[in-house]
């Protein structure tokens, strides 16, 4: 089998870790580098999530460092969402890998640079080391085969009425994203909002009696938890729970999942109500070129039981 090779820039987060959960689950991925950002906790706290999650995994994989703050705003974090840790109640054991010694940035350029083929960058929080690394080194575009991008809203943001957090927390870094020519995939609330867990699925889940379901369960129901308990307008928490990031990996694997439509898509950096929107020209008024296709729907039977396959398929590998 040819496997599909990927770099993870992530934010965990609870939903970050059901995506890098997926990731490690298949056969037909080849994780080269995970990096690390402050979105749904700070740096310090994300990237020892990664660790110790990919520890816990029993995954050999280079995580690295990136930006500790956005490019021109004070950072925001989502731990009412997350947790004080943000991993909600969730206490992983002592991981056994190592930061890495290179910088994201440094990471991201060389893994890319020294690939035989492009690579596939699957980014589930803020875009600020993806932006970083296009402005430092522009000329590694060639190896990234597209972006897929959990972040930025069509309809509705979650942060304000037109802004998805993870744009909103550094509206600077996705605009250069956007604008840089490579193609992107975004898996923006339109469609995550429709990639949920019910209450029936997350029974089915726990009932699987292994650590890793448990610890997953207990991440779940603490993610709808807090989200019912802080009365978010963002997010109807009524048929389940919605696993954002994960629609950036399973888009990957797994393609006809999913329906969208070739567009051209701006970021809002700096208005006032907007800062941090994903326009979305669905009615091709600006005359541009299309330069992302933005999902709109997945077959959500079909996602969920990818979800639980791998679950158990990983509580199997790790032996708990």
């Amino acid at each position: 089998m040819k496997k599909i090779p990927v770099i993870i820039d992530c934010d965990p987060g609870i939903d970050d870790v059901m995506a890098l959960l997926l990731a490690f689950s298949r056969d037909d991925l080849d994780v080269k580098l995970i990096t690390t950002e402050p979105g749904n906790q700070t740096q310090d706290k994300t990237i020892y999530n990664a660790i110790a999650f990919t520890s816990y995994m029993k995954q050999n994989i280079e995580i690295a460092r990136g930006l500790n703050d956005p490019f021109f705003r004070e950072l925001e974090v989502a731990d009412k969402v997350h947790g004080e840790s943000g991993l909600g109640e969730v206490i992983l054991p002592e991981p056994t890998l190592l930061e890495s010694d290179r910088t994201a940035i440094n990471a991201l350029k060389e893994v890319l640079t020294e690939s035989e083929e492009p690579i596939v960058i699957i980014a589930t929080g803020p875009l600020t080391n993806i932006g970083a690394l296009l402005l430092a080194h522009p000329e590694v575009k060639e190896k990234i085969s597209y972006i897929s991008y959990m972040g930025g809203a069509a309809v509705a943001g979650n942060m304000s009425p037109f802004a998805e957090f993870n744009v909103y927390v550094d509206p600077h870094a996705a605009d250069i994203v956007f604008r840089s020519g490579v193609p992107i995939v975004m898996s923006g609330l339109d469609v995550t909002h429709k990639a949920y867990v019910n209450m029936a699925e997350l029974e089915k889940i726990e009932s699987m009696n292994t650590d890793l379901s448990e610890k997953i369960g207990s991440m779940l129901r603490f993610y709808i938890n807090t989200a019912k308990n802080n009365d978010f307008q963002d997010t109807d928490f009524e048929n389940g729970i919605r696993l954002h990031d994960l629609c950036a990996v399973s888009y990957v694997v797994t393609p006809d999942l999913f329906e969208g439509e070739d567009c051209f898509v701006a970021v809002e950096t700096e208005g006032r109500h907007t800062a941090g929107a994903t326009v979305v020209d669905y009615a091709y008024r600006s005359g541009k070129p299309h330069n992302v296709k933005v999902l709109h729907s997945v077959d959500r039977e079909a996602f969920v039981n990818q979800f639980m396959e791998a679950i158990e398929k990983m509580s199997n590998y790790i032996g708990q």
